[in-house]
């Protein structure tokens, strides 16, 4: 079981246009809204990926119908700490001539001690009966910056192995309580040491910092230059699979769910890697409105290389 926490959830707005002008007028030529936030996206994922997966977290009663109605229908388990207010709405705009996306995202409504004491216990339940347990995402206002690290503490010796996806000091902190895995992105990790990475031999000693550190697993996803992971033994590095982009949203997080589904399977490291990656190509082939198609991650799998640094 892969078990998702969802701080600040989000309905994410995704609107595409044929060419982005800032400052100009935009007309949308496809639009569509769906119940998200990195929690929600990871835990979507493995489900589609085969695993049986669930998601937990904060959720508030205007827009959770969205949410619920998803999970279900993906047939993903969840529980959730409900709280008064209305879920945040993330706007996206894909430029389709140039493949990328313009992001533009509410902040969340606030949460008290009260509601981070009742998740505490709720994560600790939640993680003496699953095998990996998933910390990533924003943290909602009043939330703490160290309550990643607290609910790494908080699991502690119950059985579960930890991945945490943040940035920034939620990233940092969490780091002291040793997680399993983590998994920044380059500017993530040039954000941590302090410095430009240039090369891929940069980028695998920075991730070994933080294994000396406590962390077992770093992986690196690199956007369009590919992905590299490493522990204390070896590192590994997978270039861009070509394939044609129908939307990037939410390929790190299935990234992630490959890699959580490698983490359960008890798979080598090349496994796992190649999995993470296999999956977050699948996630760009995939119609955005969709999680994640099994048939092209399968497809994948056999397409990711692997070189050995």
């Amino acid at each position: 079981m892969i078990t998702t926490i969802s701080l600040n959830p989000s309905i994410d707005r995704t609107v595409e246009v044929e060419r982005f002008v800032p400052g100009g007028l935009n007309r949308v030529v496809e639009s569509n809204s769906v119940a998200a936030g990195k929690g929600v996206n990871v835990a979507l994922a493995a489900s589609a990926l085969g695993v049986d997966a669930e998601c937990i977290g904060f959720m508030y009663k205007e827009g959770a119908k969205l949410f619920e109605k998803r999970l279900m229908v993906n047939s993903t388990a969840y529980n959730f700490i409900w709280c008064e207010g209305s879920v945040r709405t993330n706007i996206k705009v894909f430029d389709r001539e140039k493949g990328e996306i313009t992001e533009i995202n509410e902040s969340g409504a606030k949460v008290n001690d009260a509601d981070l004491e009742r998740m505490t216990e709720l994560v600790a339940l939640h993680a003496e009966n699953t095998d990996c347990l998933v910390l990533s995402g924003s943290l909602p206002p009043g939330c703490p910056k160290d309550y990643y690290r607290t609910l790494l503490r908080a699991v502690d010796g119950l059985g579960c192995r930890c991945i945490l996806d943040a940035e920034g000091e939620r990233l940092a902190l969490g780091i002291e309580a040793s997680p399993y895995l983590i998994k920044p992105n380059r500017f993530e990790l040039e954000t941590m040491v302090g410095r430009e990475l240039k090369s891929l031999a940069d980028i695998r000693d920075a991730a070994r910092k933080y294994i000396d550190r406590g962390v077992a697993v770093v992986a690196v996803s690199l956007g369009a230059d590919g992905a590299l992971i490493a522990d204390a033994d070896e590192a590994l590095y997978a270039p861009r699979i070509p394939v044609e982009v129908r939307s990037t949203v939410g390929a790190g997080d299935t990234m992630v769910a490959g890699l959580a589904c490698g983490v359960i399977g008890e798979c080598s490291l090349e496994e796992m890697f190649r999995m993470g990656v296999a999956a977050a190509t699948a996630r760009c082939a995939t119609d955005s409105f969709r999680v994640v198609d099994r048939a092209i991650y399968k497809a994948m799998l056999d397409k990711v290389v692997i070189e050995r640094l």
